[in-house]
């Protein structure tokens, strides 16, 4: 006779160091191997996994040793490894710095035009520049610029970079830019009449910028033909609060801060 009834117990489940361990992924297909009740993992957390059948019910099961089965296998479900978070992007798209402290900050300059430019720079690009301790200053106009740079003093350590609107060949920004060009000073610009242009019209809800007949202000002249019912400053804070992130504006941009962003940061060979 035999000393014991080889099908009493669980005869389903093998000893517990040939049980395998399987991650609940979704979308899973397992057999609660108690109850017969298969299904597909839709949820897990540390304590339990939830199946839903082909008829759409649920049922949640605790997550314990060889409680399930897997195509007829005796299995033990656990909870998924946590995806790598990715890491989280600045304004600029660039990997931002958590716990970020701003270095001192170096020589090296970035001037942009006016106000509206200091301030679109430092909405999409203000993490990287404390990052790299680049200071943001204007120049209230380009006819400025040759004294702003004599007064500074570029050098190998001491970049100026300088940002421009309407920097167009033959125009009078162009020819400002030419006359101050060295090896130490970079100027680049982009095409638009102001820098308001540079944000894209649909993040406004707007099918493209309005044209301004010659003789009216710009900014007046793209209020009123919008319909807005603002003044500048404030038509200027709906604009800036549109913009989130770099896609929000136009390449013409992008490029040339990005440029100045290198120019001012990273060691160049002099010559």
């Amino acid at each position: 006779m035999y000393e014991r009834d080889v099908l009493a117990g669980d005869w389903r489940r093998p000893g517990r160091g040939t049980i395998p361990q399987v991650p609940a992924e979704i979308d899973l297909v397992v057999e609660d191997a108690d109850g017969g009740f298969c299904g597909a993992v839709v949820a897990c957390d540390k304590e339990a996994v939830t199946l839903e059948d082909r008829f759409g019910r649920r049922r949640v099961f605790p997550l314990e040793p060889a409680a399930f089965l897997l195509e007829g296998r005796v299995v033990t479900l656990v909870r998924p490894a946590a995806a790598p978070r990715a890491p989280r992007r600045s304004a600029s798209g660039s990997v931002a710095v958590e716990g970020l402290r701003a270095r001192v900050a170096r020589e090296s300059r970035i001037y942009v035009e006016g106000v509206h430019d200091a301030a679109l720079v430092e909405k999409v690009w203000g993490h990287d520049l404390r990052v790299e301790g680049v200071v943001v200053e204007y120049l209230e106009g380009v006819d400025h610029l040759p004294e702003i740079v004599e007064e500074f003093g570029p050098g190998p350590e001491r970049r100026l970079g300088v940002l421009v609107d309407h920097l167009v060949a033959g125009s009078k920004e162009s020819r400002i830019a030419d006359r101050v060009a060295s090896p130490y000073v970079l100027v680049v610009g982009h095409p638009f009449v102001d820098v308001w242009q540079a944000v894209k019209p649909s993040v406004l809800g707007i099918g493209a910028w309005p044209r301004v007949p010659r003789g009216v202000p710009w900014k007046e002249g793209v209020i009123a033909a919008l319909g807005w019912d603002l003044a500048p400053a404030d038509a200027w804070r709906r604009i800036l609060g549109s913009v989130t992130t770099y896609a929000d504006l136009e390449p013409e941009l992008l490029g040339p801060v990005e440029r100045l962003i290198d120019f001012v940061t990273v060691p160049q060979e002099d010559g």
